[in-house]
């Protein structure tokens, strides 16, 4: 019975984390609307940042209940379960183009991160405060990079240039509802502060309710991480990603996980690390990071075949990496 209810606090937990994201985004970048900021802007900081919400806060609430092995875990986790197991199955679904800007920039950076992750952990056996802060000048730097191209895109494709979103009529009264509510400032301050809060509150439910459910089978807490917990914290991206592929509108499905993977290293291990140290084992976090970086390099090779695009090949053999992996990780039970 005990079990059970851990069970059922665990998926609470992650419906807390995801619409809690979801409310946060729509609050936030809507109170960026209102202030006008250009929605290229809001969509690399606002939105961004709220689609790594639920891993941010739940490696965080990790380090600070000192669970180190969850953690770590969930960053190395869903960094994996994002290109191997959500870009693979996008890909079966539709070819997935990769833009310029992701070849020259974001990928790079996603791959030194993810070799910095692994050599620093190897060197120090942990990654420490320090270690944190080179995580978080890289990802301010980073975002700067960002923030200067979008603002000389602007500048050179000027206001009229601007892509005008429209959206569809909401169906249904509630929907109508939350529609008009988000035209109201005051709403969106309360959606943004309450999503927040949904948020930290899943993130920290789910962190208990998985370290219950890893000492009642005796499974360690970094197996935890890597599966359930990892797989649960990416599932915004894998609905954002497979739902775009199925609509044929892919250009932004690639460039969400490769910045989704950058913000997880280097703005969630980051600041985690910051809070408490993340012992590096070498049995065990070595190989799990080793398989991120080495699903980066795979990303990175199909990328750069003809077309710069990930076809039903690449797909296909992203799963199958991605199913091996986890076959390893069972068969260490």
């Amino acid at each position: 019975m005990e079990l059970a209810l851990w069970i059922f606090l665990l998926v609470v937990g992650l419906a807390l984390l995801i619409k809690g994201a979801d409310w946060f985004v729509d609050g936030s970048a809507g109170i960026a609307g209102k202030c006008k900021i250009p929605p290229l802007i809001i969509g690399l900081t606002v939105v961004a940042f709220g689609t790594s919400a639920p891993e941010l806060c739940v490696s965080v609430a990790s380090a600070i209940k000192h669970s180190t092995e969850i953690a770590i875990g969930n960053v190395v986790g869903s960094n994996i379960a994002n290109i191997l197991l959500i870009l693979g199955v996008a890909a079966l679904i539709h070819h997935l183009p990769v833009t310029r800007n992701s070849l020259v920039l974001d990928l790079p950076v996603l791959l030194v991160s993810s070799g910095l992750l692994v050599g620093l952990g190897v060197w120090g056996r942990a990654l420490e405060w320090w270690d944190g802060l080179i995580f978080l000048g890289i990802f301010a730097a980073y975002l700067t990079v960002l923030l200067l191209k979008a603002k000389k895109s602007l500048k050179t494709a000027g206001a009229a240039a601007l892509p005008v979103q429209t959206e569809r009529t909401p169906k249904g009264k509630i929907a109508r509802w939350y529609a008009a509510m988000r035209e109201k400032i005051w709403f969106l301050i309360v959606l943004t502060i309450v999503g927040l809060g949904l948020v930290v509150g899943g993130g920290t439910l789910l962190v208990e309710s998985a370290k219950q459910i890893a000492g009642h089978f005796g499974v360690s807490e970094r197996i935890i991480a890597l599966t359930v917990v990892a797989i649960g914290t990416s599932l915004p991206e894998l609905v954002t990603s497979v739902v775009a592929a199925r609509k044929g509108e892919t250009d932004i499905a690639v460039g969400n996980v490769i910045g989704s993977n950058i913000f997880n290293i280097l703005l969630i291990a980051g600041i985690s690390s910051l809070v408490y140290p993340l012992p590096f084992t070498l049995e065990g976090n070595l190989i799990d990071a080793l398989v991120a970086l080495g699903a980066v390099v795979l990303l990175y090779a199909f990328s750069l075949f003809k077309g710069h695009r990930i076809g039903k090949i690449g797909g296909a053999a992203m799963l199958a990496c991605f199913a091996g992996y986890y076959v390893y990780l069972f068969c260490t039970l």
